[in-house]
Protein backbone atom coordinates (compact mmCIF):
# COMPACT_ATOMS: atom_id res chain seq x y z
CA UNK A 1 0.00 0.00 0.00
CA UNK A 2 1.10 3.46 -0.92
CA UNK A 3 1.50 5.83 1.89
CA UNK A 4 0.71 9.29 2.25
CA UNK A 5 4.63 10.07 2.14
CA UNK A 6 5.19 8.56 -0.89
CA UNK A 7 2.04 10.51 -2.78
CA UNK A 8 3.59 13.54 -1.90
CA UNK A 9 6.76 12.68 -3.11
CA UNK A 10 5.19 11.55 -6.91
CA UNK A 11 2.52 14.27 -6.88
CA UNK A 12 5.43 16.97 -6.37
CA UNK A 13 7.59 14.77 -8.73
CA UNK A 14 4.81 14.96 -11.47
CA UNK A 15 4.05 18.82 -11.22
CA UNK A 16 7.97 19.48 -11.99
CA UNK A 17 7.68 16.60 -14.67
CA UNK A 18 4.85 18.21 -16.40
CA UNK A 19 6.09 21.45 -16.11
CA UNK A 20 3.63 22.86 -13.34
CA UNK A 21 6.77 23.29 -11.60
CA UNK A 22 9.82 25.06 -12.56
CA UNK A 23 13.45 25.11 -11.29
CA UNK A 24 13.24 28.11 -9.04
CA UNK A 25 9.22 28.20 -8.42
CA UNK A 26 8.07 28.38 -4.89
CA UNK A 27 5.65 25.21 -3.56
CA UNK A 28 1.66 27.02 -2.94
CA UNK A 29 1.54 27.14 0.72
CA UNK A 30 0.70 24.06 2.87
CA UNK A 31 -2.74 24.07 2.99
CA UNK A 32 -3.35 24.35 -0.53
CA UNK A 33 -0.29 22.10 -1.76
CA UNK A 34 -1.99 19.35 0.95
CA UNK A 35 -5.97 19.85 -0.66
CA UNK A 36 -4.20 19.14 -4.26
CA UNK A 37 -3.04 16.38 -3.27
CA UNK A 38 -5.18 14.84 -1.05
CA UNK A 39 -3.10 14.37 2.00
CA UNK A 40 -2.90 15.71 5.53
CA UNK A 41 -0.19 18.34 6.31
CA UNK A 42 1.84 15.79 8.44
CA UNK A 43 2.25 13.44 5.43
CA UNK A 44 3.07 16.67 3.16
CA UNK A 45 6.10 18.08 5.61
CA UNK A 46 7.88 14.68 5.45
CA UNK A 47 7.59 14.47 1.83
CA UNK A 48 8.52 17.38 1.43
CA UNK A 49 11.38 17.13 3.85
CA UNK A 50 12.23 13.28 1.78
CA UNK A 51 12.81 15.78 -1.24
CA UNK A 52 14.87 18.17 0.16
CA UNK A 53 17.19 15.35 0.90
CA UNK A 54 17.08 14.28 -2.81
CA UNK A 55 17.88 18.20 -3.60
CA UNK A 56 15.02 18.28 -5.50
CA UNK A 57 13.27 21.15 -3.05
CA UNK A 58 14.93 23.84 -0.32
CA UNK A 59 13.21 25.25 2.32
CA UNK A 60 13.92 28.87 3.00
CA UNK A 61 13.26 30.16 6.46
CA UNK A 62 10.29 32.46 6.52
CA UNK A 63 10.51 32.60 2.47
CA UNK A 64 8.70 29.17 2.17
CA UNK A 65 10.05 26.13 0.06
CA UNK A 66 11.08 25.71 -3.69
CA UNK A 67 12.18 24.22 -6.10
CA UNK A 68 16.00 24.16 -6.79
CA UNK A 69 17.88 24.27 -9.68
CA UNK A 70 17.49 20.98 -10.02
CA UNK A 71 21.66 20.77 -10.79
CA UNK A 72 22.93 17.06 -11.56
CA UNK A 73 25.45 17.66 -9.17
CA UNK A 74 22.52 18.42 -6.11
CA UNK A 75 19.86 15.61 -7.07
CA UNK A 76 23.38 12.55 -7.79
CA UNK A 77 24.82 13.76 -4.54
CA UNK A 78 22.81 11.27 -2.42
CA UNK A 79 23.76 8.29 -4.74
CA UNK A 80 27.40 8.96 -2.71
CA UNK A 81 26.23 8.26 0.65
CA UNK A 82 24.59 5.33 -0.73
CA UNK A 83 27.71 3.92 -2.33
CA UNK A 84 29.38 4.48 0.61
CA UNK A 85 27.49 2.13 2.90
CA UNK A 86 28.46 -0.97 0.27
CA UNK A 87 31.10 -3.72 1.41
CA UNK A 88 34.40 -3.18 0.80
CA UNK A 89 34.66 -6.42 -0.42
CA UNK A 90 33.43 -5.30 -3.68
CA UNK A 91 35.44 -2.66 -4.08
CA UNK A 92 36.76 -3.44 -7.12
CA UNK A 93 33.35 -3.29 -8.66
CA UNK A 94 32.92 0.26 -7.60
CA UNK A 95 36.04 0.98 -9.09
CA UNK A 96 35.06 -0.96 -12.64
CA UNK A 97 32.25 1.51 -12.95
CA UNK A 98 34.05 4.30 -12.54
CA UNK A 99 36.43 3.52 -15.23
CA UNK A 100 33.99 3.09 -17.57
CA UNK A 101 32.34 6.65 -16.65
CA UNK A 102 36.27 8.09 -16.36
CA UNK A 103 37.40 6.58 -19.94
CA UNK A 104 34.08 7.97 -21.69
CA UNK A 105 34.60 10.95 -19.64
CA UNK A 106 38.57 11.65 -20.59
CA UNK A 107 37.70 10.78 -24.24
CA UNK A 108 34.96 13.84 -24.15
CA UNK A 109 37.37 16.13 -22.36
CA UNK A 110 39.79 16.03 -25.16
CA UNK A 111 37.44 17.07 -27.69
CA UNK A 112 36.53 20.12 -24.99
CA UNK A 113 39.06 20.76 -22.60
CA UNK A 114 39.93 24.30 -22.71
CA UNK A 115 43.31 26.25 -22.19
CA UNK A 116 42.41 27.05 -18.82
CA UNK A 117 41.76 23.83 -17.50
CA UNK A 118 44.80 22.52 -19.21
CA UNK A 119 46.79 24.97 -17.27
CA UNK A 120 45.21 23.50 -13.91
CA UNK A 121 45.93 20.04 -14.52
CA UNK A 122 49.32 20.85 -15.36
CA UNK A 123 49.57 22.45 -12.52
CA UNK A 124 48.34 19.72 -10.01
CA UNK A 125 50.56 17.32 -11.71
CA UNK A 126 53.27 19.92 -10.96
CA UNK A 127 51.75 19.63 -7.13
CA UNK A 128 52.13 16.06 -6.95
CA UNK A 129 55.57 16.09 -8.56
CA UNK A 130 56.51 18.47 -5.91
CA UNK A 131 55.57 16.17 -3.36
CA UNK A 132 56.87 13.16 -4.87
CA UNK A 133 60.37 15.00 -4.56
CA UNK A 134 59.81 14.98 -0.72
CA UNK A 135 62.12 12.20 1.57
CA UNK A 136 59.03 11.80 2.95
CA UNK A 137 55.61 12.37 0.70
CA UNK A 138 52.24 13.36 2.06
CA UNK A 139 50.34 10.29 0.89
CA UNK A 140 47.07 12.38 1.77
CA UNK A 141 48.52 15.68 -0.45
CA UNK A 142 48.87 13.50 -3.23
CA UNK A 143 45.31 11.82 -3.26
CA UNK A 144 43.34 15.45 -2.92
CA UNK A 145 45.70 16.51 -6.14
CA UNK A 146 44.73 12.93 -7.79
CA UNK A 147 41.33 13.76 -6.79
CA UNK A 148 41.78 17.43 -8.23
CA UNK A 149 42.93 16.02 -11.77
CA UNK A 150 40.16 13.41 -12.22
CA UNK A 151 37.72 16.61 -11.27
CA UNK A 152 39.11 18.35 -13.90
CA UNK A 153 38.81 16.04 -16.75
CA UNK A 154 35.40 14.81 -15.56
CA UNK A 155 34.10 19.13 -15.30
CA UNK A 156 36.09 19.04 -18.93
CA UNK A 157 33.61 16.30 -20.40
CA UNK A 158 31.16 18.80 -21.12
CA UNK A 159 28.60 16.65 -19.47
CA UNK A 160 27.36 17.83 -16.09
CA UNK A 161 25.39 14.39 -15.29
CA UNK A 162 28.36 12.40 -16.22
CA UNK A 163 30.74 14.98 -14.09
CA UNK A 164 28.38 14.57 -11.39
CA UNK A 165 27.96 10.54 -11.64
CA UNK A 166 31.89 10.06 -10.96
CA UNK A 167 31.44 12.78 -8.37
CA UNK A 168 29.34 11.00 -6.77
CA UNK A 169 31.30 7.65 -7.07
CA UNK A 170 34.71 9.74 -6.10
CA UNK A 171 34.23 9.76 -2.30
CA UNK A 172 33.61 6.38 -1.77
CA UNK A 173 36.79 5.34 -4.08
CA UNK A 174 39.16 7.80 -2.29
CA UNK A 175 40.34 5.55 1.25
CA UNK A 176 41.14 2.67 -1.58
CA UNK A 177 42.85 4.99 -3.42
CA UNK A 178 44.93 6.16 -0.23
CA UNK A 179 45.14 2.35 0.70
CA UNK A 180 47.29 1.59 -2.20
CA UNK A 181 49.26 4.77 -1.95
CA UNK A 182 50.66 4.03 1.32
CA UNK A 183 50.91 0.00 1.00
CA UNK A 184 51.87 -0.73 -2.60
CA UNK A 185 55.67 0.73 -3.21
CA UNK A 186 55.93 2.69 -6.69
CA UNK A 187 52.69 3.73 -6.68
CA UNK A 188 52.20 7.33 -6.30
CA UNK A 189 55.00 7.13 -9.05
CA UNK A 190 53.24 5.03 -11.31
CA UNK A 191 49.84 7.01 -11.01
CA UNK A 192 51.90 10.03 -11.78
CA UNK A 193 53.15 8.91 -14.95
CA UNK A 194 49.65 7.82 -16.02
CA UNK A 195 47.98 10.81 -15.10
CA UNK A 196 51.14 12.50 -17.23
CA UNK A 197 50.43 10.30 -20.45
CA UNK A 198 46.63 11.27 -19.91
CA UNK A 199 47.19 14.71 -19.48
CA UNK A 200 49.51 14.40 -23.45
CA UNK A 201 46.70 12.84 -24.98
CA UNK A 202 44.41 15.88 -23.79
CA UNK A 203 46.69 18.30 -24.90
CA UNK A 204 46.97 16.91 -27.98
CA UNK A 205 43.06 16.60 -28.24
CA UNK A 206 43.38 13.23 -29.03
CA UNK A 207 40.22 11.31 -27.74
CA UNK A 208 41.12 7.72 -28.40
CA UNK A 209 44.26 8.08 -26.38
CA UNK A 210 42.98 9.94 -24.03
CA UNK A 211 40.80 7.03 -23.45
CA UNK A 212 43.03 4.32 -23.59
CA UNK A 213 44.97 6.06 -21.71
CA UNK A 214 42.68 6.77 -18.81
CA UNK A 215 41.15 3.21 -18.93
CA UNK A 216 44.89 1.95 -18.68
CA UNK A 217 45.45 4.15 -15.75
CA UNK A 218 41.52 3.06 -13.75
CA UNK A 219 42.59 -0.72 -14.54
CA UNK A 220 46.11 -0.48 -12.76
CA UNK A 221 43.70 0.29 -9.59
CA UNK A 222 41.15 -2.83 -10.46
CA UNK A 223 43.91 -4.88 -10.75
CA UNK A 224 45.23 -4.29 -7.21
CA UNK A 225 42.43 -4.35 -5.43
CA UNK A 226 41.73 -7.61 -6.87
CA UNK A 227 44.89 -9.49 -5.45
CA UNK A 228 44.53 -7.19 -2.50
CA UNK A 229 41.02 -6.12 -1.15
CA UNK A 230 41.89 -3.25 1.43
CA UNK A 231 40.60 -3.96 4.70
CA UNK A 232 38.48 -2.32 7.32
CA UNK A 233 41.68 -2.06 9.78
CA UNK A 234 43.54 1.29 10.16
CA UNK A 235 45.50 2.40 6.95
CA UNK A 236 49.36 1.20 7.54
CA UNK A 237 51.89 3.30 8.37
CA UNK A 238 53.90 4.63 5.29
Amino acid sequence: MTSQTDVVVQGIRDLIIKGKLQPGDRLPVEKDLAEALGVSRNPLREGVRALSMMGVLETRQGAGTYVTALDSSLLLAPMGFVVELHDRSGAHHLHAVRRMLETEAAGRAARSISPDDLAAAEQTLERIEAELAKAEPDHEAIIDDDIAFHRIVARSSDNPVLAALIEALSGRTIRDRLWRSVSQHGADEATHAEHRSILAALTTHDADRARARMAAHLFAVEDYLRQRPPANEPLPDP
